[in-house]
């Protein structure tokens, strides 16, 4: 039986009390019910992700598309799901909070919003305007449920401002604008996560991971609490599907298959997991 919203956001909240956990990133029912049979505790849309697996580049999925995911991926799963709501699909933040009581009503266990702008002459939302969107997004979500975790975002070394002093300004504002969890996607460094982790305190921090290098226990020894990936799951499935197609059509080879699962195997584990909830 699929567990209450209310049940999962409570589990979502409890994993972010202590220790260090990872919440994958899927981007379709499949790959969120395989990350599931592993044991990951809880799980995370991706923004690039969703948008791939329609055509489309990152960003370019409108706010009933996303909330159509959202839906789909929370009635899919077991564990909690948090969302990668973007920037909210809104600038003022009265918009905001209206878009992030609709993301609660597909049953997500909580989301993240973003404080860049998409605009290249203007990246970041100036930090007063960032702050009252994070607040517009806390308000929304405790007028419905207050343990739906609310991650903000600084997102400052994704659009070519790796001012650590600015980060940790904006992720201080986003706490006291009622953030449970803070993120700042880009930082690769250990003196930088170390950082952060020690600036924001006690907060929790979520670090991405999107290339090979540290691994959890050590991004664990630097006080994150929880560990994402992005869209680098669905960058490798591309990654192995892009090259064994381009194998076919530039080699007539078909070497690429070389490293496909099984079908009985890949078949086998979703048709349980079909049987299970009896659809």
């Amino acid at each position: 039986m699929n567990p209450s919203t209310a049940a999962k956001r409570a589990t979502l909240r409890t994993l972010h009390a202590s220790g260090c956990f990872v919440i994958p990133n899927p981007w379709d029912i499949g790959s969120a019910r395989y990350l599931q049979t592993l044991g990951f505790k809880a799980l995370a849309t991706t923004s690039s992700g969703c948008a791939w697996s329609l055509g489309r580049p990152d960003n370019a999925v409108g706010l009933d598309d996303m909330l159509a995911h959202l839906r789909t991926l929370a009635d899919a799963t077991e564990v909690p799901l948090s969302a990668d709501f973007e920037g909210g699909f809104a600038d003022e933040p009265e918009a905001v909070g209206e878009n992030v009581q609709r993301a609660l009503a597909t049953g997500i266990a909580g989301l993240s919003i973003e404080d860049s702008t998409g605009r290249s002459e203007t990246p970041l939302y100036d930090i007063e305007v960032a702050r009252a969107r994070i607040e517009a997004a806390r308000a929304a979500i405790d007028a419905i449920d207050s343990t739906a975790v609310l991650t903000a975002r600084a997102e400052c070394f994704l659009v070519g401002r790796p001012d650590l002093d600015e980060v940790i300004r904006r992720l201080t504002a986003y706490a006291e604008a009622g953030a449970d969890c803070l993120y700042a996607p880009g930082l690769r460094d250990r003196d930088a996560i170390r950082t952060v982790v020690q600036a924001v305190a006690p907060k929790p921090v979520n670090v991405l991971v999107a290339s090979a290098g540290m691994t959890v226990a050590e991004l664990a020894a630097l006080g994150a609490r929880r560990i994402s990936v992005g869209g680098a799951l669905a960058r490798t499935a591309w990654g192995a599907f892009m090259r064994a197609a381009t194998g076919i059509a530039k080699q007539g080879s078909f070497a690429g298959f070389a490293d496909a699962v099984p079908f009985a195997e890949l078949n086998g584990l979703l048709a349980a997991d079909f049987r299970e909830r009896g659809r």
